[in-house]
């Protein structure tokens, strides 16, 4: 039988029906039961997520495992479930920023860690086999219901973090019919005042596409821009990204996001972990305060793996996802927000932050590539001859000192992404022209 590789960098995601089906999820509770007792399962406002966490549910039942049942979720809620519950993992069923056909499945660790390298091959081996150790009629796993864990999730957020209610600012949240309504929660009980967009949920995602890009955001930062608020906070479908919008309506990008948090919660010595196409500016914005940045590759789970050391105090990825490994492992979207809200209230505005930090422009693009295994290789290969400073922890990154290029394979097409970042325009171009002739020859 061929391997089939169920998990990508954040759990397993499909589209229903197709790659996700009832079955899938039946035989992914039955193999987590091999290393569980007790599993904590939620889901977000997408319509599949009901019959693909009651499948779920069986299969784990069918096993012997117990299932604390969330219902409606966060992912952020899930994860932090599993310690309060004295859990051995948790599941959410949720795509978090994709469209609503498709759906997935996030696994988490006590720790609120995801589910790393090993415990995905453990598990996608029993899937493959089809190894299954099934209970005795007397002996299958209780399901119940867990009401009130949202309630405790922002309880964990206010606790968190430091606001005078007298300086807490206006924000405007975008939920984006998701599953964040915590976020809202919390930012009233620091004493913010809040605005919504888009919060009835509803996994159909009709008030925008789930994904905060600044496309998508359009409608939150005109209401921003419109009002007296001093920023803007929007989600994705399962709460675990969290991008913003400043008081004058201008969507804020990852990488600027990035350097803002990273300056404010690490100091000499701290280190704060993100992806290998990290902007320049977080390693200057870190530089200014004595920390510097360590490298994973692209996904939050691999961040959350290297948030685990002791000198790092802050991970993320530009995409929106933000890990404060001080109160938990996993991308907790209304935690940053909270974070962000305390920033604001306690120091310069997000306006005054980001024009502090400068921009740096950077180059993007992505190619289609016959065999992007074998061009990958011999991109390698030729970089390796041609310069110092070379990392593959994930494709190849090139070190250049004042710039840096990076080829990426993509981990869904044959496409090879092509990345380069300076501190002058004309730099950017001839850095981003450079690593297209290196593509160019190896194609």
């Amino acid at each position: 039988m061929e391997r089939r590789e169920y998990f990508g960098t954040s759990g397993i995601r499909e589209r229903v029906g197709d790659g996700l089906t009832a079955d899938l999820a039946l035989n992914v509770g039955r193999a987590l039961a091999a290393d569980a007792e007790t599993v904590v399962v939620g889901r977000d406002p997408r319509p599949s997520g009901t019959f693909l966490s009651d499948a779920l549910a069986a299969g784990l039942a069918e096993c012997g495992c117990a299932v604390v049942d969330l219902g409606p979720a966060a992912t952020p809620t899930v994860a932090r479930s599993v310690a309060w519950e004295g859990a051995d993992a948790g599941v959410a069923v949720t795509a978090s920023h994709n469209p609503p056909e498709y759906n997935g499945l996030k696994l988490w660790q006590p720790s609120g860690q995801a589910f790393d390298s090993p415990m995905q091959d453990a598990l996608t081996d029993r899937l493959v086999a089809e190894s299954f150790d099934y209970a005795d009629w007397d002996a299958t796993g209780a399901r119940r219901d867990r009401p009130g864990a949202r309630e405790r999730h922002v309880d964990a957020i206010v606790d968190a973090v430091d606001v005078d209610p007298d300086d807490a600012p206006t924000v405007v949240v975008d939920l984006g019919n998701g599953a964040g309504a915590a976020s809202v929660d919390a930012l009233i009980e620091l004493g913010c005042a809040v605005e919504t967009l888009n919060a009835n949920p509803d996994g159909r995602f009709p008030g925008r596409p789930s994904e905060p890009t600044a496309a998508n955001c359009e409608s939150l930062c005109d209401l921003v821009a419109a009002s007296d608020a001093d920023l803007g906070i929007a989600h994705d479908g399962d709460a675990d990204r969290m991008m913003a919008v400043t008081g004058d309506g201008a969507f804020v990008a990852g990488d600027a996001l990035l350097a803002v948090f990273a300056q404010a919660f690490a100091g000499e010595g701290d280190r704060v972990a993100a992806p290998v196409d990290t902007s320049l500016l977080v390693d200057d914005a870190l530089a200014e305060v004595g920390a510097a940045l360590v490298h994973t590759r692209v996904g939050d789970v691999y961040v959350a793996e290297r948030a685990v050391a002791d000198d790092v105090v802050f991970g993320g990825e530009p995409s929106g996802a933000w890990i404060f490994p001080g109160e938990t492992l996993c991308p907790d979207g209304p935690l940053a927000a909270a974070k962000l809200v305390e920033l604001v209230a306690n120091g310069p505005g997000l306006d005054d932050r980001l024009a502090a930090l400068g921009s740096y422009p950077i180059r993007r693009d992505t190619r289609a590539v016959a065999d992007k295994t074998a061009v990958m290789a011999r991109v390698r290969e030729a970089v390796s001859e041609a310069y110092d400073e070379v990392d593959a922890l994930d494709g190849v990154r090139v070190d250049l000192g004042d710039a840096w290029f990076l080829l990426r394979p993509s981990g869904t097409e044959p496409m090879v992404r092509v990345t380069a970042e300076a501190r002058s325009d004309e730099r950017a171009d001839a850095v981003f022209a450079e690593a297209n002739a290196v593509l160019d020859d190896a194609a």
